[in-house]
């Protein structure tokens, strides 16, 4: 539990933040060198080497300030989203953005995520699925092929919602997630009709269930390695949800943070569940996943 490396960017705020993916088939060695890409608040998006801690790359895609980041499955693309709604895929290796996308103009993006898939699965070409969520509660879903340099809109989806309630300062965010043990089918929470989760799925373009959740939700994550949601909340509550069978069991209710549960991450293995408020950062370890 100590500090081992401390990236510094003077006058700008890091926004956004994700941890590069290793190749498939390769194993961790200490001479690895581990990449983290950032993107701020002045539209810029910086790469940096935890291992030579050092800065690699500074580019600047975008004009406002960052709101989501992520790389491709394999790590030779970065995807990020502005505050403006627009999405640039960029090149780590040449510094080059090749592909920026203004479908979301106008609402910030508030996820970016990528997922394999396999080769013309859902009629498309392209070893890669991805999607974009805006704060308007607009998901698109994409196909890509890096090399060929393709990128097709595969599939879009605009979830209703009434007037904005009163004396609400700002609305839920609108979050989606690629569910890793069903495939094909994604995990959407936001500001809607009701509060709940919908399983959206890609090949019979609809809502395949719903579950009924205590409020809006402020976080999502979704374990890789067991049938396992967890989803925070604004009144500091964190709920753990077990999805097969299906009917989802009964959620598990944990309360422990100060504030709202604004992010929740699991970890690769699926054992420890991370999540953070205003001013704590827990960790839960899953005994029974």
């Amino acid at each position: 539990m100590e500090l081992v490396v401390q990236f510094q960017v003077l006058n700008q705020s890091c926004q956004c933040l994700a941890w590069k993916p290793r190749p498939v088939g390769v194993w961790p060695c200490p001479s690895e060198s581990q990449h983290v890409v950032a993107g701020y608040s002045d539209g810029t998006v910086r790469v940096f080497s935890v291992s030579r801690t050092e800065m690699e790359l500074k580019m600047h895609p975008h004009a406002a300030a960052l709101t989501a980041i992520t790389y491709s499955t394999d790590g030779e693309m970065i995807l990020s989203g502005g505050k403006d709604g627009i999405v640039a895929i960029s090149s780590p290796r040449t510094g080059m953005t090749i592909h920026v996308l203004a479908d979301h103009k106008g609402s910030p993006i508030t996820v970016l995520q990528c997922t394999r898939k396999q080769y013309h699965d859902l009629g498309v070409e392209g070893g890669e699925l991805w999607l974009a969520t805006s704060s308007d509660r607009r998901v698109s879903i994409w196909g890509s092929d890096w090399l060929q340099d393709k990128c097709e809109l595969l599939d879009w989806l605009s979830f209703p919602a009434p007037a904005g309630p009163e004396g609400l300062n700002s609305l839920p965010p609108s979050l989606a997630a690629f569910c890793p043990w069903e495939h094909g089918v994604l995990v959407y929470v936001g500001f809607g009709l009701q509060k709940e989760a919908l399983f959206y799925s890609l090949r019979k373009k609809q809502v395949l269930r719903k579950i009924s959740l205590p409020d809006f939700a402020t976080s999502l994550s979704l374990s890789p390695a067991a049938p396992f949601m967890a989803i925070g909340f604004g009144d500091r509550l964190l709920r753990l949800l077990r999805l097969q069978p299906y009917p989802a069991g009964d959620p598990q209710d944990y309360a422990g943070h100060d504030d709202t549960v604004h992010l929740c991450r699991f970890a690769p293995s699926g054992r420890r569940l991370l999540t953070a408020s205003h001013s704590a950062v827990l960790v839960w370890e899953l005994t029974g996943a």
